[in-house]
């Protein structure tokens, strides 16, 4: 059975919220602030803008998920930004795809982007 894209964004959605927690448990100790510093890295902005910098490393086939996955309906709540919620399912989506099909590519997108975290 194929996984829809948008079953891969919501694999996606928590496969990044886990390795953006897992990075900063090494870096706060206070549970608000660790709190604070999740949700700023796991909201559509924030990964609208990391997926900019690693859009040109995307191979064809996933840069066709990243297509399809930005084309999903969006939901209600989330029309105000509707580009930022568009950009960051595609994020999710491949997300979601490399921790099901390619566990070597999520590797190394997440060691990718790590500086992003930290900073």
């Amino acid at each position: 059975m194929e996984i829809c894209l948008r079953n891969y964004a919501h694999l996606g959605d928590a496969v990044w919220e886990l390795y953006v927690r897992e990075t900063l448990i090494h870096l706060c100790q206070n549970p608000q602030s660790l709190h604070r510093m999740t949700t700023e890295h796991v909201m559509a902005s924030f990964q609208a803008k990391i997926m900019e910098k690693i859009d040109i490393e995307l191979t064809e086939e996933e840069q066709d998920i990243k297509r399809r996955a930005r084309n999903l309906e969006v939901p209600v709540a989330r029309r105000n930004n509707q580009n930022e919620y568009r950009i960051a399912t595609s994020l999710e989506a491949l997300f979601g795809y490399w921790y099901v099909n390619d566990k070597e590519r999520l590797k190394y997108f997440c060691e990718k982007l790590l500086p992003e975290i930290r900073s």
